[in-house]
């Protein structure tokens, strides 16, 4: 929240994604940004089939989102891609 704060509201969500990986990374927690995540379906690959804002310290993924309010749907891609990692 101070990030958001300190920004303050309406911006592109890789704004808020840069500020946090800098904030986490001075804290001398290692960050990665964006990842992408492969995703298999009926058989090919894909390679960038999901991107993860924020890796953090290998199984911490942070998924940034600009947004009034989170609605059901905004949980899923982070579902898809826990699954996706899991199968790694």
């Amino acid at each position: 929240m101070t990030i958001h704060s300190g920004l303050g509201p309406g911006l592109l969500e890789r704004i808020y994604e840069f500020r946090l990986a800098h904030e986490l990374s001075k804290r001398g927690l290692e960050v990665r940004r964006p990842v992408a995540v492969p995703l298999r379906f009926d058989g090919p690959m894909f390679e960038e089939g999901y991107r993860i804002d924020l890796l953090v310290k290998e199984p911490v993924v942070i998924e940034i989102k600009a947004l009034e309010s989170i609605l059901p749907v905004h949980r899923f891609p982070t579902q898809i891609c826990r699954r996706a990692c899991l199968r790694r």
